[in-house]
């Protein structure tokens, strides 16, 4: 049934292991996973089925990159796929939906927020769906580790849109991950389709590297050939800015890579890398999505990742070609603290959660919002306020309806005049009224809707219409700003302070896996078990060698990793006069302040409040950061309660 469309549009003889496993559950109407290792052709599992299956496959991604790498893909091999994604038009986006609603698309490409558009579920909802694909599945699971909150409506949203079947596909996922996501959608244990883990081609090293040290270590693995394509792992954006120097200095071409940077400069950097140019980025974790290069000969781990998860996507982007790749840890404990304070950063304060739940509890019609802004309010980061949103969607107590950008503001390529004039009629009167409602300042216009409305009763709507119109034919600069999300309060029926114990516990959960996540690293870093094999048996798959023969234990040379010199006894006496420049800023603004925010303080975990107190300026900011958040936790507490009842 398959096999000609196989060869002839995709030019494959056979199937991979695994491939033909998950393409026949699809073709014979069940829902499959399939869990394959990075390079090993899931997204076959979904392109060939989806030529063969009566209605659309609706396919969501993560990222905007992947999506647009594979439509490129299929659109050269001649399959109609679309995507509708925010760098789109209006016109853009029409002809898409269009499309799909007569049937012409066989793919329709989203990212997982589109969801949250009423309009959007509004116009799926009407388009026949044959299949749901879920990429990157793992982040469905709160137990995986890129955990993405909008994943957790997708079950709901495949319910209300009544699609029949679906398919999950995902590198990286452990044997929890797999019955969480499974579980999710039903999706029988014969379905589940895991091909191995184990990379013959990749050699595992982890070696113990006092920090002092690291960086000599890492000039001498680049020196061997620096002209091989390698990619070195920091945690810090300054990290990489600084390693990248030194390296340069030394003789050894390499640039940085962070999320800090502006994005033309990324895209310059990982043009360079992708061209061979740059033989070496040294990269947060900023990079790799998206990067399928065959050639990488290295991938270096200069500082310790976040998890096992995210090591393995790192590393699996090293020697796709199948020749072999070095990869290599440079592990100490120093900056152990570090990694787990990011967690404890994450977990926002139960006062914090009530502080959104009253503003829900006050809402009398529909609740809009600006992420930013209530992140601000709250002093929740803008994650895990995204996951609180989500969780309380489904505890039934809201329901997105749509998101727009409050303020459009543009700058005219050419004289207005000129732009009105190009128009007749009714059309030049209201572009004539779209100017005249949209200030100028310097050289940027801002855009009154109200005033469009109340003046001149223009809609909205058109306004935006006339506006991309413009910006499409280069007659001027548009910017939309200040996303705003509008959700529908469905149920106001519970009690503050109950609802954000039992929310705040729901957080502290996921913090202690997290943490225990970065324990289960260490464990595979200092184990004594062929590092293929161990690493191999924690997603799922036990099939590989005991003894790879291409590891550092495997070579007799398993790491013991250095601890940092052991640190001082906390000096409490110091700690309430650290902390309270703190609190008196907090009070001119009328900010309550928790024993959790204290201590994020004092570790420099930043939050919002830490800019909006100008907190990264005093004295007490960070002073302890070499110490677990934990134990300075408790010292707080400690100091507080004195602080109390002495008062």
């Amino acid at each position: 049934m398959y096999q000609q469309s196989l060869q002839k549009i995709f030019g494959f003889n056979q199937l991979r292991p695994g491939q033909q496993e998950v393409v026949e559950a699809v073709l014979n109407g069940q829902s499959a996973a399939a869990i394959f290792p990075t390079g090993s052709g899931k997204s076959l599992c979904y392109q060939l089925p989806a030529l063969h299956l009566p209605h659309l496959t609706l396919v969501v991604s993560p990222l905007l990159a992947l999506m647009q790498d594979q439509l490129s893909f299929l659109q050269q091999k001649g399959i109609a796929a679309g995507s509708i994604d925010s760098q789109q038009s209006h016109d853009q986006q029409q002809q898409v939906m269009a499309d799909a609603r007569s049937g012409k698309l066989k793919i329709l490409m989203i990212s997982v927020e589109r969801l949250k558009n009423e309009r959007f579920r509004h116009f799926i909802a009407q388009v026949p769906l044959s299949l749901l694909v879920v990429d990157e599945a793992h982040c469905i699971s709160e137990w995986g580790h890129n955990f993405r909150p909008d994943y957790l409506k997708l079950p709901q949203y495949r319910q209300d849109l009544n699609i029949p079947q679906v398919l999950l596909l995902t590198a990286t996922a452990t044997p929890a991950v797999i019955e969480d996501m499974c579980s999710k959608f039903s999706i029988a244990k014969d379905n589940v389709v895991v091909t191995g883990f184990y990379r013959q081609n990749l050699d595992l090293s982890v070696m113990g590297v006092g920090e002092a040290q690291k960086l000599a270590v890492l000039k001498d693995l680049l020196g061997a050939d620096s002209k091989v394509s390698s990619i070195v792992y920091v945690t810090l954006q300054h990290t990489a800015e600084q390693v990248a120097q030194q390296l340069k200095q030394s003789g050894i071409e390499a640039q940085a890579y962070h999320a800090g940077m502006d994005s033309e400069r990324r895209e310059q950097v990982q043009r360079d890398f992708m061209s061979g140019v740059t033989p070496c980025i040294v990269a947060t974790i900023a990079f790799g999505m998206g990067i399928d290069k065959a050639d990488i000969r290295r991938v270096i781990h200069f500082d310790l990742p976040k998890s096992i998860e995210n090591y393995s996507q790192e590393i699996g982007r090293a020697g796709r070609d199948g020749k072999t790749a070095f990869c290599t840890v440079l592990a100490n404990r120093s900056h152990l603290t570090l990694l787990q304070n990011f967690v404890y950063g994450d977990t926002p304060d139960k006062q914090g959660i009530a502080l959104v739940l009253e503003q829900i509890k006050q809402q009398t019609g529909d609740w809009a919002i600006q992420l930013y802004s209530l992140s601000a309010q709250s002093n929740i980061r803008q994650l895990p306020l995204k996951t609180l949103l989500v969780y309380l969607q489904l505890q039934g107590v809201l329901a997105p309806k749509f998101s727009y950008f409050a303020e459009y503001k543009f700058k005219t390529r050419m004289p207005e005049d000129e732009i009105i004039n190009r128009f007749e009629g009714e059309r030049r009167q209201f572009v004539s009224q779209l100017f005249a409602a949209s200030a100028k300042a310097k050289t940027w216009h801002s855009v009154d809707f109200d005033l469009l409305w109340q003046q001149y009763q223009g809609d909205r709507k058109r306004a935006l219409t006339a506006l991309e119109y413009f910006s499409d034919k280069e007659w001027i600069e548009l910017q939309s700003s200040k996303m705003t999300e509008v959700y529908e309060i469905i149920d106001s029926s519970w009690q503050v302070d109950v609802l954000s114990s039992r929310l705040y516990a729901l957080f502290v959960t996921r913090q202690n896996s997290e943490i225990k996540r970065i324990d289960a690293m260490l464990a595979l870093f200092e184990g004594e078990q062929c590092l293929s094999q161990a690493l191999a048996r924690y997603f799922a798959d036990e099939q590989a060698p005991k003894h790879c023969g291409h590891c550092s234990v495997c070579r007799g040379q398993p790491a013991v990793l250095p601890a940092p010199g052991s640190l001082p006894p906390l000096p409490s006496a110091s700690l309430s006069d650290w902390c309270q420049p703190y609190l008196d800023a907090a009070e001119q603004l009328q900010k309550p302040v928790c024993n959790e925010a204290l201590a994020r303080f004092l570790c420099g975990i930043r939050t919002p409040d830490t800019t909006l107190l100008k907190a990264a300026k005093m004295p007490g900011f960070a002073r302890l950061e070499a110490y677990p958040y934990v134990v300075v936790l408790e010292q707080v507490k400690q100091t507080m309660s004195l602080l109390r009842n002495q008062n």
